[in-house]
């Protein structure tokens, strides 16, 4: 059954005049911001073997993009992620370049999402760097200021951005000798912030109070406090360790006088498979959910040949242009303002009026007469 063609496919749409600008001002302001901190951008093929999504994002994730067949019978898809095509340009491409590099990007990536989802956007366009070769709190506290200077250059005061790491969750897991089903299962839950059904899954496996004591440690969002709080329930070795560089990245934080902007929540235990440490998600009031989201990934280059710590985030550019547009923000000009209206029956004398105050970048329209 063929759909007419005077309707768009469902989850895509147009932009337009204001709202078309002020989505160009946004994305300009980002890539400024990159170029500001000496990140080069990179543009990613916007197809590619679905293969290479597979191997970064994980089959789940993976699963969701628009997938075709090549003419050679190979499968390919639309891109639905740029940090897995960063990194396999980091391990190939720029091999010999010397390091850490530093990339940008402002990309459409494309999703196929469940219709149930209140919002099913299936193209969205994502504003991000990653920083590859640079491991440490020194280059986890480089993205997280970038992040946070994006959102503050946009006028943007009522964000959070959420700290937590993903080894505080594995040594949990490795603790409990969990197989990848139950590990899966108890992911699910912790992301669901479901306390009750939580205790229950891992009654089997640890004593009762320590368990009351992880399920309500999962829900707790909050300062430093989060990190003391944690540590009377979470003792084996890898977690503990994630904390202690947890505690060391907000020390950092207060430092810079920034702890209004970050909060700890140690409930975030990403659905990307290839983050390895640092995890973090960006809210925005208004938004109805997260507007951003990042993290370290230090082994995800060693599926491409080279194995490199690395660090990145994205921000969803629909979201945030949504929240301005909603506040009044407008970053763009109206369209008809400064504007000479240029007309005139001889077109030769028309455009030579037009070229010159074109030339000293004034804005004109020509009448339609």
């Amino acid at each position: 059954m063929s759909e007419p063609l005077s309707k768009i496919p469902g989850g895509m749409r147009y932009y337009f005049g204001a709202e078309a600008r002020l989505r160009r001002a946004v994305e300009n302001t980002a890539m400024s911001v990159f170029d500001g901190w000496s990140y080069e951008e990179v543009t990613t093929p916007s197809v590619d073997y679905y293969a290479l999504f597979e191997r970064g994002m994980g089959h789940s994730e993976a699963h969701r993009s628009f997938r075709l067949t090549d003419t050679d019978g190979r499968l390919l898809a639309l891109r639905p992620d740029v940090t897995s095509s960063a990194a396999r340009a980091a391990a190939t491409l720029f091999a010999e370049r010397a390091r850490p590099l530093r990339l940008c990007y402002a990309a459409n990536v494309f999703r196929q999402q469940p219709r149930s989802h209140a919002e099913w956007r299936r193209e969205s366009t994502q504003l991000g760097c990653e920083l590859i070769g640079a491991g440490g709190a020194t280059a986890d506290i480089e993205v997280l200021l970038i992040a946070a200077e994006i959102l503050q250059k946009l006028n943007l005061s009522d964000f959070c951005i959420t700290l937590s790491s993903v080894e505080v969750f594995n040594g949990v897991a490795a603790s409990l000798n969990f197989d990848e089903t139950k590990r899966a299962e108890m992911q699910r839950l912790i992301d669901m912030k479901d306390a009750t059904e939580l205790q229950k899954f891992l009654a089997p496996y640890a004593p009762p109070g320590e368990i009351a004591a992880f399920a309500r440690l999962t829900r707790l969002s909050g300062k430093s406090r989060v990190i003391d709080e944690a540590r009377e329930v979470i003792t084996n070795a890898r977690s503990v360790a994630a904390l202690r560089e947890l505690e060391n990245l907000w020390r950092v934080i207060e430092s810079l006088d920034l702890t209004e902007l970050f909060e700890i929540d140690l409930g975030d235990v990403s659905g990307l498979d290839y983050y390895t440490g640092l995890i973090f998600k960006i809210y925005l009031s208004g938004a109805g959910g997260r507007v951003g989201r990042g993290g370290r990934y230090d082994n995800l280059t060693e599926n491409f040949g080279r194995a490199e710590p690395a660090i990145g985030f994205v921000l969803d550019l629909d979201a945030i242009t949504d929240v301005l547009a909603r506040g009044g923000f407008n970053f763009a000009q109206d369209s008809e303002s400064g504007v000479t209206i240029l007309g005139s029956d001889d077109d030769a004398s028309l455009f030579l009026k037009a070229k010159e105050q074109r030339a000293r970048d004034e804005k004109i329209k020509i009448s339609d007469k």
